[in-house]
């Protein structure tokens, strides 16, 4: 099977570049009265650092987080509706009849909803794993509100010792980020054991590249883009402080060498905008 590859969208700047940019608006899909994968008009919104903070703590996915995580990851992450919409399209090519379609850090369920959207992929097990038990509280809750719901089971459980069986598709969307960079290879050969020959995993991630001063460019422009999404200089700072050392972004290459040692057969980036990529890797 072939898989659907989509151009990629990257931006860059020169030091001529005026510093304050528009970028085009994250709108849902036509047709999804509900929004992004389903959510509620109504959602909280994040406001968790907009008030300046005691003293410095790291970022969990506690209670708070959860409690706001869609509109948290809606206006911080560029592209994300397209990631999201496209997850379903791409496990669609992918996805053998009963089978298990494995979203690992499933958050509130966003890339599951997508999939079971789908029709090729309602014959198959749609299975959310997440290791925060607030998260997993949300998406219960959230889940029971739409038709597709019914669809998906989740599941509590660490992706750094998870036993993965009879999979075709396994969803990594902004979550192996979290994982420490020692223990990656060992979460992604567990996956590929768990898929046969032309079965599908979707990572997508917070990148970094090679070329520092780029790099520095793609970091102000993320910058930029979470301005225009109403969050202010002081969300933006204290956000970023609380998750250096716990977000731990790597470049392409580095991506393509762990997947290709972890025994995938080919792997490409079938999307990005600014410093945030998904991958393709083809089992």
């Amino acid at each position: 099977m072939l898989p659907i590859v989509a151009n990629k969208t990257i931006f860059a700047m020169t030091d001529q570049d005026p510093p304050n940019h528009t970028f085009p608006q994250e709108t849902p899909a036509k047709g999804d009265d509900a929004g992004v994968a389903g959510y509620a008009s109504t959602q909280l919104r994040d406001e968790l650092y907009a008030e300046p903070m005691p003293e410095r703590g790291l970022f969990t996915f506690n209670e708070a987080v959860a409690s706001v995580f869609p509109d948290m990851i809606s206006r911080s992450v560029p592209g994300y509706p397209t990631v999201i919409a496209m997850t379903g399209v791409l496990a669609a090519r992918h996805a053998r009849p009963n089978t298990n379609i494995y979203d690992l850090g499933c958050s509130w369920g966003a890339s599951l909803l997508s999939v079971a959207k789908e029709p090729a992929c309602q014959n198959c097990q749609l299975i959310g794993i997440d290791n925060s038990e607030a998260m997993l509280s949300a998406a219960r809750n959230h889940l029971a509100q739409l038709p597709e719901g019914k669809l998906i089971t989740l599941q509590a459980g660490d992706i750094a010792d998870l036993q993965l069986t009879n999979a075709s598709v396994v969803i990594m969307n902004y979550t192996l980020q979290f994982v420490p960079i020692a223990q990656r290879e060992a979460v992604l050969g567990r996956i590929r054991k768990a898929l046969m020959p032309g079965d599908l995993m979707i990572l997508s991630e917070k990148i970094t590249l090679q070329d520092n001063e780029l790099n520095r460019h793609l970091i102000e422009l993320h910058h930029d883009f979470k301005r225009q999404q109403g969050y202010s200089d002081l969300e933006i700072a204290q956000k970023r402080d609380a998750l250096e050392n716990v977000l731990l972004p790597e470049t392409r290459e580095a991506h393509f060498d762990r997947l290709k040692r972890a025994g995938f057969s080919q792997c490409d980036v079938w999307f990005q905008c600014l410093n945030f990529a998904s991958f393709i890797a083809i089992a």
